[in-house]
């Protein structure tokens, strides 16, 4: 919470959080290296990280990254939901598809799977998301009415009914629409055209080529890992 007071008091527009799921242990088959110099282990949930600081702040940004391979859709347009809420619209989430063997292992996959599976895969889980956080309710569902003691109008709350490769949701989202309905959605910018989530437009993209000129820009330069 430290951190982003004193990010609020900086003016800075965002938190950017990064995740994975997982460790890395290849170098020598084991993930001794990233434990002991505490590369992304621990690692804490960032979804859980947002809301305390969300509380503490009224301008400050939340980049959340949040891998869709693991999770179904469904529960997790709740917590993108809730936490919009909490963030009263601060939050924006960046869409990745894991790539730790390591992961995969872990959730019960004998190895990670395919990349193009993967993509496909992710294309449908945001059609889902989108139907969920755009679809299911309408303007003007919440009525808030304690006269005639209603809350919402079910005439205006519509089930998704989606059915497709890899999902089954035929019901409805199960939070009222937040402040954004859809969090701004980041993606990595430097992917090749078959790594891209196709269906759905990202508001952000990620770059590189834009750390590599602001840090020129700077005086600094720009130095990959291992240089």
């Amino acid at each position: 919470m430290d951190l982003a007071r004193l990010l609020e008091r900086g003016k800075f527009d965002g938190l950017f959080i990064a995740d994975v799921l997982g460790i890395y242990d290849v170098l020598n088959g084991s993930g001794d290296a990233a434990i002991r110099q505490a590369t992304q282990v621990p690692v804490n949930d960032p979804l859980a990280l947002i809301t305390p600081m969300a509380l503490v702040t009224e301008h400050l940004g939340f980049g959340l990254t949040a891998s869709l391979s693991f999770e179904h859709p469904y529960p997790f347009a709740r917590r993108l939901s809730t936490l919009d809420h909490l963030t009263k619209g601060r939050v924006g989430w960046n869409i990745v598809t894991s790539y730790l063997e390591s992961g995969a292992r872990n959730i019960g996959q004998q190895t990670q799977t395919d990349h193009d599976t993967r993509y496909d895969y992710a294309d449908e889980y945001l059609q889902v998301i989108y139907k969920l956080l755009e679809g299911s309710w309408e303007d003007g569902a919440v009525l808030r009415d304690r006269e005639r003691k209603i809350f919402s109008d079910p005439r205006k709350i519509h089930p998704i009914n989606h059915q497709g490769q890899f999902f089954s949701v035929p019901g409805i989202h199960l939070c009222e629409p937040s402040p954004q309905r859809t969090p701004v959605l980041y993606q990595a910018g430097g992917v090749q055209p078959r790594q891209t989530v196709r269906r759905r437009p990202c508001r952000m993209r990620l770059r590189r080529s834009a750390v590599e000129g602001a840090a020129e820009e700077d005086g600094g330069g720009y130095s990959p890992p291992g240089s």
